[in-house]
């Protein structure tokens, strides 16, 4: 079959057919992310979508086309967050319904790119251009605007495995990044929609696009090569992960257990002086402003002269109502002193607090029944021995540009996770790439 006769079957596809096979382009498409990073799906995935936009017979077709795409784009690229009502015990219904209204919602942003496309009736790379650039502001509004702001799996996060390519988002941010990804894999529409007559002439902005991205390679590459890997003199860092299982992790009887396993590794001898140790998120599972003993247990495994910083539950003062409570992190001296503590700002809806509590009858994933409060924002923190750091809890890691105290720009970055809510899955490889694109943006080490 000849090529246009393949993408006049294609456009000839109608109803129920036209819609699986833009559902399954938007599947295809989603195994590009971490941890395949299989990008040269990108090219049939995006240029079949705004082929499919573009020659539908109406705005509300294309945006029909545009949803399917973006839905089995979504639910394949958030599958791993129906792992944690699994591991909450929630039952797995409950996370396919998650993940269905998760994606069907972040599928209307790609409804409205197809929508757009078909309104406007480009032609060649006209077409391409503004397809991309729609792309990226939808990507914008999602990451910020729905749902609190969701801004996972960006297209420019498929270049995740490669540390010359991200080196662009020094520059542009992911957005950018995203922009040129996009516009590179629909380039191929200009061969089939262009008005342009001569043969070569359709193939030069896919040149163009292999040129560039040879570019961004290369610059990438060049940065890298004159980076320096300056070394803070006096600082040597522990990072314990005691891999509890999430099943585990706050049954009553297990605590004390989980609690010394930790101190246990911490206090593992090293052929150098540690002088700073980091656990994880919630990883002390007691609250320390109430807890002066559990203060001073973690005090005597701490370096003399130097800190542990760990993740905890924070609690109001006692007697204050009504009670609150955070997502915090303490940074413990060897006396058993909080010295320096922040409180997470960006809170996972139904994993930390229920969205519109008194009408929706749901109970939060995280442990306890009580919703998490809010911190009051991004904080530089000044600690003993250390560089001034950025803390980030979780997923205030993938909010770009929103990651660091603009007033007071820290030395550092660091991330306390606990990404076992989400088990053998996607997500913690995909958490990870975009903690990389944070450090890249902002020029920072994490």
């Amino acid at each position: 079959m000849s090529g246009d006769r393949f993408y006049a079957g294609l456009i000839g596809l109608s109803g129920w057919r036209l819609w699986a096979v833009a559902g399954l382009l938007g599947a295809i498409g989603s195994l590009a992310f971490a941890p395949t990073h299989m990008v040269p799906v990108l090219v049939p995935a995006l240029t079949g979508l705004l082929l499919f936009c573009t020659s539908a017979a109406s705005l509300r077709a294309a945006f029909i086309i545009g949803w399917w795409f973006g839905f089995g784009h979504f639910v394949t690229g958030f599958y791993w967050v129906g792992n944690s009502f699994v591991v909450a015990d929630v039952g797995i219904f409950a996370g396919f319904f998650a993940v269905a209204a998760l994606a069907a919602t972040a599928a209307l942003s790609i409804a409205l790119v197809g929508a757009v496309c078909n309104v406007a009736r480009l032609s060649g790379v006209s077409q391409v251009v503004l397809f991309a650039s729609l792309w990226t502001f939808v990507e914008w509004g999602r990451s910020f605007f729905i749902l609190g702001g969701f801004p996972w799996n960006l297209i420019g996060y498929v270049w995740g495995f490669s540390d010359n390519m991200i080196q662009l988002a020094a520059v542009t941010g992911v957005f950018g990044l995203s922009a040129v990804t996009v516009f590179c894999a629909a380039s191929p529409v200009t061969l089939v929609m262009s008005e342009q007559t001569i043969a070569w002439r359709r193939w030069a902005w896919i040149g163009a696009a292999a040129v560039g991205l040879s570019a961004i390679w290369a610059g990438g590459a060049l940065r890298l090569s004159n980076a320096s890997l300056d070394v803070v003199e006096d600082v040597r860092l522990r990072i314990v992960q005691a891999n509890i299982s999430q099943h585990h992790k706050w049954l009553p009887d297990l605590r004390k257990t989980h609690f010394a396993e930790h101190l246990a590794l911490t206090q593992v001898p090293a052929k150098r002086q540690i002088t700073h140790v980091i656990w994880p998120e919630t990883a002390t599972p007691y609250a320390l402003e109430w807890n002066p003993p559990i203060r001073e247990i973690i005090g005597s495994a701490t370096p003399p002269k130097g800190l542990l910083i760990t993740g905890a539950i924070g609690m109001s003062d006692k007697g204050e109502e009504p009670l609150r409570i955070w997502n915090s992190l303490h940074a413990i001296s060897f006396a058993g002193d909080i010295v320096g503590s922040y409180n997470k700002m960006r809170l996972v809806p139904f994993g930390e607090f229920v969205p519109l509590r008194d009408w929706l009858p749901f109970a939060k994933l995280a442990h306890g029944s009580r919703d998490y409060s809010r911190g009051t924002g991004q904080r530089t923190l000044d600690l003993p021995g250390l560089p001034s750091v950025g803390p980030l809890i979780c997923f205030e890691a993938i909010f770009p540009g929103d990651v660091v105290d603009k007033s007071r720009r820290p030395e550092w970055l660091l991330n306390l996770t606990n990404d076992a809510w989400y088990g053998n899955s996607a997500g913690p490889y995909q958490h990870l790439v975009q903690t990389k694109f944070r450090s890249v943006e902002e020029g920072l080490p994490l």
